[in-house]
């Protein structure tokens, strides 16, 4: 069906129609510039869509917003009296009415970005209409591309309109008019001057220490009692739009109706939003800017615009976009303002100063200069034309995109050469970020493909919490049993709450799946959420709620969170501060699942320490990625070479203390250390057996013995005489008893254990048992130094020269002995006396 011939309208668009008739005829593209309530959204299509240079064909309309997609498309089908679905039709992310006859099709920017994807020529279609323009949404600027690109490669039939609310549309006439059926320049502007009936602007700055929402309520009753008609405000987002309703709803009027107006409301609120206030009655809208250009609301005639806008900013060296609350610019506050003028006088309340006003910026940065481009540097390599190579009102920021590509190569979606791989095609077929895209389709492998459909419908809208961000638990698997009906919170929103199902329902169904919720486990968010976020991980340091994420920066919750006490967490949202973050919504893992999804990062350390409770040495076994330390244990070590060499190096590093030197090892020592300390002869070098040097050689002289040990108590189990002594080179080792010798044999047939720790040899003796000696014994050529003792082991003498002590000393101690000990024999020559050998005793 198309509009009757003697259709007409006294909306402003349709005194240009011809004009754009015209340019789209001759040259196939064309710039509209129209301001809000021109027309130009429900009309300007069903007045292009029976045109003959159309050859039948589809016009596909793309709308910035849901809501407006919706609004136009439902608004075309009345005019033509019919239903959606017919002659016209809608489709959204989440909602299609379209039937086979449809000739008028209102998408979303998403929806043509996917199509000319699936296939470049878009068979059937004649004629793209690029609504609100001005808005410069990324998607907008993605979509314009490829078109202009499929133009100029393979459709150059393909009829293109630009409409804009801003005269700023140059830019935009040298992208559709380059090159243009072999014609170069730009393409026509149309301008259609509009009606707006005259408007009252107030500036209504805040006081002193006043805040927006209490400023905007005290305008909004201002109004209801000075001026007449519905009210629509302004407000950055839908925390503010809660609060000042709050704030309102005890102060209006009975006759006056409070109605949000956000994208992520339902339809049945939207609806009611839109709808005229019936007779006798008022009503206050609080919107977003959704109702700033695309959408009609009836019925107003009086603007509160708080002057704020909530924005997409990304931060190239965090690589983290975040909603950031800007001042709106002048051409937006015109917009705004321009609500309260459509159908007769109106007024405008702005809550700034005239002053100010003059420092705002004429127009907002477009979005592709300031949000994360990973979702377009994808688009692109599946498209297969560089950024360079495509028409972009403004160009894409080269760091942005290189992070985008890097971040690309850490989900797999390119491969070596940054050529999109398999992984990266199918995530194209996921509508959401890339990150959540790629975590959807991991997330097969572990069975938790409807817990990453929820995970990814609830990242990737606002949250189901409301309030500020600051009281809100960051713990995602709290917010997964609110969705499951298994937990309540008092900040839950029902109706949030539904759509975010609706919208995993529409993922999973996207992936060819469905959706079970009675499946979902919240306790494995962490595991499902780091194939999205392995950046993203952080381990908690020694305080409650203290994170240090795995690129090294700090990280916090608040110490009564859920989340304070968790081993490791993985971050999905943040606040963007650089040196310490502040997690808005995260999930617990387990260091098993931590190793298992990033296993290909995970490094096994196995460390061999000293261990002071066990006194030993032990195995510390770690698992690390990066410097972040996932888990320990420990455990005995097993035999080895780096057992061996612990094993040394404790002994090296406590100077041989874990050495258990028996008697005869300690002899053995210093029978070696004398000789080296006395010999003369240089053939033979005895080994340097001091401390010192035997830490030196531990790895020569006592390595070879601890292989296959792995304990203390197994070194201390050594027979160090038998290792020292084996370490002597030959001949040295045979001639040790003859130079050295361990003994002195005495003349009663008895021996005593030399000493070889002084500057010469020495013995202790009982004096008898050298009876009938005439010489001084000698060892390792030196007089041995005799401690000469009584029959009870009491010193007597000490000498060096025997026979010297029996010609002199002898006799007064032979006396004294005799006293002492008269039973027994203590002859007055004892060199010349007759041992009394031990057999005789």
């Amino acid at each position: 069906m198309s509009l009757p011939e003697d259709f007409s309208t006294d909306l402003p668009v349709d005194s240009v129609i011809v004009d754009v008739i015209e340019a789209l005829r001759d040259t196939g593209a064309a710039v509209l510039v129209a301001p809000p309530g021109a027309g130009k959204t429900t009309l300007v299509p069903l007045r292009l869509m029976d045109q003959p240079w159309l050859h039948g064909s589809k016009i596909v309309m793309l709308e910035p917003r849901r809501l407006a997609a919706r609004a136009a498309g439902h608004r075309m089908a009345h005019l033509l009296g019919e239903g959606v679905g017919d002659t016209v039709g809608y489709q959204t992310r989440d909602e299609r009415r379209i039937g086979r006859n449809t000739r008028i099709e209102v998408v979303t920017e998403g929806v043509l970005t996917r199509r000319l994807q699936n296939d470049p020529e878009l068979p059937g279609t004649g004629l793209v209409i690029f609504d609100e323009v001005h808005e410069r949404n990324l998607p907008t600027d993605v979509g314009l591309a490829l078109a202009l690109d499929a133009r100029r490669t393979l459709r150059p039939d393909l009829r293109i309109l630009a409409m804009s609310a801003t005269p700023q549309a140059e830019t935009l006439a040298a992208l559709l008019g380059r090159p243009l059926l072999g014609t170069a320049g730009p393409c026509p502007i149309i301008t259609s001057e509009g009606r707006t009936y005259p408007i009252d602007v107030r500036w209504s700055p805040l006081g002193k220490g006043q805040r927006l929402d209490q400023a905007v309520v005290e305008t909004v009753l201002l109004a209801l009692r000075n001026d007449i008609g519905d009210i629509l405000v302004f407000l950055p987002g839908i925390g503010e739009i809660t609060r000042v309703m709050q704030a309102l709803d005890p102060l209006v009027p009975g006759s006056v109706d409070l109605y949000p107006l956000a994208g992520a409301l339902s339809l049945t609120d939207q609806d009611r939003a839109l709808a005229p206030s019936p007779p006798g009655r008022r009503r206050v809208v609080l919107s977003t800017d959704i109702a700033e250009t695309s959408l009609t609301v009836a019925g107003v005639r009086i603007v509160v615009d708080a002057g704020q806008a909530r924005v997409p900013r990304y931060d190239t060296r965090t690589g983290m976009t975040r909603l950031t609350t800007v001042a709106t610019s002048r051409a937006s506050a015109d917009q705004r303002s321009g609500r309260s003028g459509r159908t007769e006088p109106g007024v405008a309340y702005r809550m700034w100063s005239k002053l100010e006003h003059a420092t705002r910026r004429a127009h907002l940065e477009a979005e592709i200069t300031q949000v994360d481009l990973a979702g377009l540097v994808l688009e692109l390599a599946a498209w297969g034309t560089p950024a360079a190579e495509l028409d972009f009102p403004d160009p894409p920021p080269l760091r942005t995109l290189a992070q985008g590509a890097d971040l690309l190569r850490m989900l797999g979606a390119f491969d070596e050469n940054d050529a999109i791989t398999p992984v990266g095609r199918a995530m194209l077929g996921v509508p959401a970020h890339p990150r959540l895209a790629r975590m959807v389709i991991d997330a097969e492998t572990l069975g938790q493909q409807s817990l990453a459909c929820v995970i990814a419908a609830l990242l990737d809208d606002r949250d189901i919490l409301r309030g500020r961000a600051d009281d809100l638990p960051a713990d995602l698997s709290l917010r997964l049993r609110v969705v499951m009906g298994t937990e309540r919170h008092e900040h839950a929103d029902r109706g949030a709450v539904h759509r975010l199902i609706q919208r995993a329902h529409d993922i999973a169904n996207r992936i060819g799946t469905s959706l079970d919720l009675d499946s979902i486990d919240p306790d494995r968010a962490g595991a499902v959420l780091i194939l999205a976020y392995p950046d993203r991980l952080a381990v908690r340091r020694s305080q409650p709620g203290q994170f240090q994420l795995r690129t090294g920066s700090g990280a916090w919750v608040a110490k009564d969170d859920p989340l304070a006490n968790e081993a490791f967490v993985v971050a999905a949202d943040v606040d963007g501060d650089r040196k310490n973050t502040r997690l808005r919504l995260a999930a617990g893992i387990a260091a098993e699942e931590v190793a298992a999804t990033l296993g290909a990062a995970v490094e096994t350390r196995h460390t061999l320490v000293w261990d002071k409770n066990r006194g030993d040495i032990i195995e510390r076994i770690e698992r690390r990625l990066g410097s972040m330390k996932l888990d320990e244990r420990t455990r005995r070590p097993g035999p080895g070479r780096p057992t061996t060499e612990a094993l040394i190096e404790r002994i090296r590093v406590t100077r041989l203390a874990p050495l258990k030197w028996s008697g005869r090892a300690d002899q053995l020592r210093r029978r070696v250390e004398f000789l080296y300390r006395s010999s003369t002869d240089t053939r033979h070098e005895w080994p340097d057996w001091s401390d010192a040097n035997l830490v030196r050689t531990l790895d020569v002289w006592l390595a070879p013995y601890l292989d296959g040990m792995t304990s203390m108590a197994e070194v201390a189990s050594l027979d160090l005489s038998m290792v020292l002594r084996a370490g002597l080179p030959w001949p040295l080792g045979s001639r040790l008893d003859d130079l050295a010798p361990m003994q002195l044999e005495l003349a009663s047939g008895r021996s005593v254990m030399l000493d070889y720790s002084g500057e010469q040899p020495s013995a202790t003796v009982r004096v008898q048992d050298l009876f009938g000696t005439r010489e001084h014994p000698l060892a390792a050529g030196f007089p041995v130094l005799l401690h000469l003792l009584s029959p009870a082991d009491r010193p007597i003498q000490i000498t060096s020269d025997l026979p010297g002590f029996w010609s002199g000393s002898w006799a007064e101690v032979r006396k004294d002995m005799a006293g002492r000990y008269p039973k027994h024999q203590w002859p007055i020559d004892p060199a010349a006396a007759v041992p009394k050998r031990m057999k005789d005793r």
